[in-house]
This record gives C-alpha cells, sequence and structure tokens, in this order.
C-alpha cells in the first residue's frame, strides 16, 4: 500500500540486493508481467508508488553510500538509502540536507522521482535543485549517468517524473553546511487567513524554514487561524544525529480510527491555544521542527482499517489568498477536517525536472480519514476551487485526482509519457492518462 493505505491494492515484491542486479531484473519482470515499478519505502500516500501490474522491485536493500567529498560536501549512495541514512553520516561532519519533506524515512529515488520539497521552498526551491548526477537505469539502454551536461533530457525528464523513465540507480546530492544541528524556532498565533499572508510576508525572507498549521475546522472570523513557524539552523552548537531511543510506535491498526469529528475539534483547539499570543522562541532538535511524525512509528495506523487520503495542492500567487480561504471554507462546512493541515509559501526557484509539482505561490496539505463522502461531495468541490485559480495537486500525495484535473496542471504530461520507459507504470499513471 502506499502510505495512506488507500486504496488497498496487493502487489508483489521482488527483492533486489545490488544495483548491478537492477537491468536483469528489470528485462525479467517486465518479460514476465509486462510492466512493473521501483519502490522505496512506501511514503507515496496514494497509488503512484503502486504498479500497474501490482508487480514492484523492491529498492530497499539497494541502499549503500558509494562516495563522499566532505570539503564540498557532495555524497554518492544508492537509491535506496533514506534521508535518515544520509543525515546519520554528514550531520557529524557538519552538513545537512538542503531539501527535506517532512519525513526522513523517504529514499534518495523517491525524493528524485517526486521532486519533494519542504519548508524551505521559498530559499532553495525542490529536492532535484540539489542533484547534480544520478544513475539511471533503462530497459532499452542499460544505465545511463544523468546530469545538467550528460544525457540531459533524461535528467529532467526524471526529476519529478514518478519512477517512470528508468530505475534511479544512484544519486550524487550537494549537502548544505551547518554549525548545529539545533535550530532556533519561533512560533506565533495568528487568527485569519490574512494574517498567515502577513506574516509570511513578515518573516519568510529572514528564515530558512517557515510553516504554518491551521485550524481547518475553524469558521467565520476565525477562518484559517493557526501556528506560524519559522526557524534557522542554530550558529553554535552539537553536531548531534537525533536519537530513535524515545520514538513511540502505534503498535496495531485499530478497527476503527482514533482520528475523527470529537479528537480533532479537541485536538485543534487545544494545539491553538498552547502557544500564547506572545511570540514564543526555542531551541529545539532538527527532528521536532522538521520530522516532528516521524517520532511516532507507524503514525499512519491511528486513520484506522480504512486509512486516509491526504489532499495537497499548489495554489498560484495572484489567486492563492482568495483560493485558500475558499478552501479552508469548503472543509470546515464539510466537517471533515484534519489535524495535520499544513500551509506554506513556495518560492520563485525553479526547479530542474519537467513536471515538478511547487509553484511560486501556496501548498496546502490535509489528511483526511478514508470515507466515500470524500470522492462523492467534498473533492470535488476542492478540486474544482484548485482548478480555477490554475493550481494543481500532488501526484506522491494523490489518490483520487481526475485524469483532466491532471493534464490541466501539468500541461507537459505528454514529453514525460514519450520518455516514459515501457517496461515502467503505476497505476496513478494509468489513472490520469487514460481517462
Amino acid at each position: 500500500m502506499g502510505w495512506g493505505r488507500f486504496p488497498r491494492i496487493a502487489q508483489t515484491a521482488h527483492a533486489v540486493h545490488w544495483r548491478a542486479q537492477l537491468p536483469a531484473v528489470l528485462r525479467g519482470l517486465a518479460d514476465r508481467f509486462g510492466t512493473t515499478l521501483p519502490y522505496g519505502a512506501g511514503r507515496s500516500y496514494g497509488d503512484s508508488c503502486l504498479a500497474a501490474s501490482d508487480h514492484v522491485i523492491d529498492m530497499k536493500d539497494v541502499d549503500r553510500f558509494i562516495d563522499a567529498d566532505w570539503e564540498r560536501g557532495l555524497i554518492t549512495a544508492e537509491a535506496g538509502a533514506t534521508l535518515e541514512q544520509v543525515l546519520s553520516v554528514c550531520i557529524p561532519r557538519g552538513w545537512f540536507l538542503p531539501v527535506a519533506p517532512g519525513t526522513q524515512h523517504v529514499t534518495l529515488g523517491g525524493a528524485l522521482a517526486n521532486d519533494v520539497h519542504g519548508k524551505n521552498h521559498h530559499v532553495r526551491g525542490t529536492f532535484g535543485c540539489h542533484v547534480t548526477r544520478f544513475g539511471l537505469v533503462r530497459s532499452d539502454r542499460g544505465e545511463i549517468p544523468c546530469s545538467k551536461v550528460e544525457n540531459a533530457e533524461w535528467y529532467h525528464a526524471t526529476i519529478g517524473g514518478l519512477g517512470l523513465t528508468g530505475i534511479i540507480a544512484w544519486v550524487q546530492l550537494q549537502l548544505m553546511p551547518v554549525r548545529s544541528s539545533l535550530m532556533r524556532v519561533q512560533k506565533t498565533r495568528f487568527g485569519s487567513v490574512d494574517d498567515f499572508f502577513a506574516l509570511s510576508a513578515e518573516l519568510d525572507a529572514t528564515h530558512e524554514y517557515a510553516v504554518a498549521w491551521i485550524d481547518c475546522l475553524a469558521h467565520g472570523k476565525s477562518l484559517g487561524r493557526g501556528v506560524y513557524s519559522v526557524a534557522n539552523h542554530a550558529a553554535e552548537g552539537p553536531l548531534t544525529v537525533a536519537s530513535r531511543d524515545r520514538r513511540l510506535r502505534v503498535p496495531f491498526v485499530p478497527p476503527i480510527g482514533v482520528v475523527n469529528a470529537v479528537s480533532l475539534r479537541a485536538f485543534n483547539s487545544l494545539y491553538y491555544r498552547r502557544v500564547g499570543q506572545a511570540r514564543v522562541d526555542t531551541t529545539v532538535g532538527y527532528e521536532p521542527f522538521l520530522f516532528p511524525l516521524d517520532r511516532i512509528q507507524r503514525w499512519n495506523q491511528l486513520y484506522g482499517a480504512r486509512g486516509f487520503q491526504q489532499f495537497q495542492c499548489a495554489l498560484p500567487e495572484q489567486h492563492a489568498r482568495d483560493a485558500a480561504r475558499e478552501l479552508l471554507h469548503a472543509i470546515a462546512a464539510g466537517r471533515r477536517g484534519s489535524f495535520l493541515a499544513v500551509m506554506k509559501r513556495c518560492g520563485t526557484v525553479a526547479s530542474p525536472g519537467l513536471m515538478s509539482f511547487p509553484m511560486p505561490g501556496v501548498t496546502l496539505a490535509l489528511d483526511f480519514p478514508q470515507h466515500a463522502e470524500l470522492a462523492r461531495s467534498l473533492f470535488p468541490r476542492l478540486d474544482r476551487i484548485v482548478a480555477e485559480a490554475g493550481g494543481r495537486l500532488y501526484p506522491a500525495k494523490d489518490a483520487h485526482m481526475s485524469g483532466e484535473n491532471f493534464r490541466l496542471g501539468y500541461p507537459r504530461w505528454q514529453q514525460l509519457e514519450a520518455m516514459r520507459d515501457r517496461t515502467l507504470n503505476s497505476r496513478f499513471w494509468q489513472r490520469v492518462t487514460a481517462t
């Protein structure tokens, strides 16, 4: 399954232990099943990580480090290595990931294939902006090196290409220097959508990271209220890797999800009021700020057997304020809120990827417990607002996008289709290109 545990489609995993095996495994699975798909850590939420043939190539053991230049902060590792593994070796040497999504448990190959972004998009753009080179295994050409000057067309198509242009075998990544693994964080409570934009205009330019939690159940004058958090890496302090010892674990999937209307309303009210009206400055480790949910292993199981769907959209700058307000109004009216409601500004740093998701403006992401009503009423209404604003949805988080909305949001999709390795196909790609 994807991380959202919806849709539930059985996949057979075919293990690979050495990257030299990749060409033969790719050809063998294609001969037997028609198509396949590389599968990393399974942190894509919907069906973009599920093979159309239901047979995936399990990449988790292809995770070795190949080379490192600690003078320049340049590392090369196999595609199955996770961002957590990268952090464990680079932090003690004074280096850090230039871009990280909300979890460190994604693989390098997955981060590249989805061109992930983080809380510092307004400063550093997407993950692909910092990938200098990678190896791509294609069924028709074997392994080819890709960069801005080597096989450049494959370089651009693979960044954000959803794993469809070939199997990413290894990735070379430019890190960024830090003096400490600690972070200086400032939190501010705000009362409306307009306040969010005012705080963004005031604080983003002087901070590496910026993100807002939104109380999506609030309505009326409180519509869009939330907590705005900004952070910079501390100028001094230890260079220590986050400990795994204090992480909690959800031991089983409850028959009924614990995320419901009652728990959401209580959580949102408490979280909003926990931050006082005065600005709060703290110093914390990088994990609580960048990867807060990683401290709860298998947190996705809290949604119960039905799982959940994430709705994440990008809204262009000129329509971001009005569209965000309209989206939040529709969500509050539908009373199917999310305690994981995140809004942040995206900057103007262009991605080298052909199909990158972020655009200058705002992204809004929310998790909804799976329910038939999502597809019947809420998602169609939200999709319409996004489309009318000229925005788009995030394939890495999607389990419902229509083919029409996909083609509107990603007008260059046909270029990717033309470069797709014909032995690779996902249920997502099959769904949005065939309807």
